[in-house]
Parts: C-alpha cells; sequence; structure tokens
C-alpha cells in the first residue's frame, strides 16, 4: 500500500480530490464510493472548488453510498443519503438520480444489503472508494472482530457509537438507531482503488496498525494491505506513530508526478 503523508487536512482533501478529478476527466461516468463524518469533508470542499472553477466536470459522475442508518427515512436530515445529498451531490452539480445507496427502510433488511452488493458490481463497480478510519481500526461500520470477507450486511450500533453520533440529533442517544447497514470488508475490497484519509492525534495508533502491524480482524482496516491499489493518506499527527515514515515521505517524493496516487 502506497503512504502518502501530507501537512494538514486540507492538503489531504487537495491530494485526493485531484485523483478525484483525474478519474473524473478520464472516465465522466465513474462511480465514486463515497464516506460521511467530517474526515473527508476537506475532500469534497476541495473537488467542488475544482468544478466551480471548470477543472472537472461531475456531473456525470455517480456516487456509491458506504453505509446507512436501518429504520431512518431516506428523507430525514440525518440519513447518510440526505447528508451526501447535502454535503457532495448538490455541491458537484450532481444529480440524485445518479446516487447509490442500501434500502435501510426495507422490511426484509438482509435482501437489501444483498440487493445493494449486486447493484454495485452491475453498475461496474467502484472506480474509487473514499475512507475514514476509526480509532479503533473500524472502516464504514466494520468494528474490530468484523470479518475480512464480510458483505454489506447490518450492523449493531456500539453504546459508544451512539453516543457520538448523539451530537446529529439534538444530542439525543434516544433518536440514533441502533443498527446500520454497512458494505462489508469483502466488498469495500472490490473497489480498484482505495484512498483512506486520517487526520489529528487520536487516529495515529489506528494508522499505525493499519499500514506496518499484521493484517488482522482486530483492526479491521489492515484488509487494505491485501488490495492492490490501496492509497493511505495522514497528516503529521495521524502519521506519528508510523516507524517508516522516513521512507514514505521519500519514496512519493520521489514519485512521478504524472502517476498520481
Amino acid at each position: 500500500m502506497e503512504v502518502v503523508i501530507v501537512p494538514d487536512a486540507a492538503a489531504g482533501g487537495e491530494l485526493i480530490a485531484e485523483a478525484m478529478a483525474r478519474l473524473l476527466r478520464r472516465k465522466p461516468d465513474a462511480l465514486l464510493g463515497v464516506a460521511t463524518g467530517s474526515t473527508p469533508l476537506p475532500v469534497y470542499q476541495a473537488l467542488t472548488a475544482k468544478v466551480r472553477s471548470g477543472a472537472v466536470d461531475a456531473s456525470r459522475a455517480r456516487i456509491a453510498q458506504l453505509d446507512e442508518y436501518v429504520g431512518l427515512p431516506a428523507d430525514h436530515p440525518e440519513s447518510y443519503r440526505s447528508v451526501l445529498r447535502r454535503e457532495v451531490l448538490e455541491p458537484l452539480g450532481t444529480d440524485m438520480d445518479a446516487f447509490m445507496g442500501p434500502d435501510g427502510t426495507a422490511e426484509d433488511v438482509q435482501a437489501a444489503c444483498e440487493a445493494y452488493d449486486r447493484a454495485l458490481v452491475e453498475a461496474g463497480g467502484v472506480d474509487l472508494q473514499l475512507l475514514g478510519i476509526g480509532t479503533d481500526g473500524h472502516i464504514g461500520f466494520n468494528e474490530p472482530c468484523s470479518s475480512l470477507a464480510s458483505r454489506t450486511r447490518i450492523k449493531t450500533l456500539t453504546e459508544q457509537t451512539r453516543v457520538d453520533n448523539a451530537r446529529f440529533f439534538d444530542g439525543d442517544i434516544e433518536q440514533v438507531p441502533h443498527h446500520v447497514i454497512t458494505q462489508g470488508i469483502g466488498t469495500i475490497l472490490e473497489a480498484r482503488h482505495l484512498v483512506l484519509l486520517a487526520t489529528g492525534e487520536g487516529k495515529a495508533d489506528a494508522v499505525a496498525a493499519t499500514v506496518e502491524g499484521p493484517v488482522a480482524a482486530v483492526c479491521p482496516a489492515s484488509a487494505l494491505q491485501l488490495h492492490p491499489h490501496a492509497t493511505v493518506v495522514a497528516d503529521e499527527a495521524a502519521a506519528s506513530k508510523l516507524k517508516l515514515a522516513d521512507y514514505f515521505r521519500h519514496t512519493y517524493a520521489n514519485k512521478p508526478d504524472w502517476q498520481g496516487i
């Protein structure tokens, strides 16, 4: 896996946004896998700036969702569908018809999970999947000890995750759903390019375990080591516990500009 150490979150966002822009110039209808949360916001902001400046056209891009709450109406302001509409599709000028996501309101949740996996395959697969990482090494909602071969499925949120997410629900944990649908690790690994962005000192242990630790279910993100094209972009704080940090800086500094990430 390639590791790129950047000065800060803004620099990481710009780097990944340029990779997305290059992809869209080459393949205007590329399928971009997107994540929610605060970490990827600099990516979306930088890509939006490129769209508004005319540097790239994202109107034909397709957007695929990483995860979704179960039981929350699609039009609820905190459903991930709504969040991504506000943070990604509308700013990029991409129509909701180009959006793909699991049905969190389905009566048969398992069938909805299987349908989403099929839909991703039928769409030609995800070209670039953007990921964040939890302090415990989770990606999507694949918590530690999730199967590294897992498919899209329902997961139960931990109490801590519900407490953390209560800030989006007026501070009321009772409004936070107990379950989510998430792409499994096996599903995520099928994307052609995986790009994980990590910022802040709180992610340093998880980044070190992902990059330099063994491939193990206790750190779900370590599965990226198995992927032929995985890129970890970490700011200085998130990279602070990497033993090979100097090597990663050297290899990226001497990489041909045309190659990108």
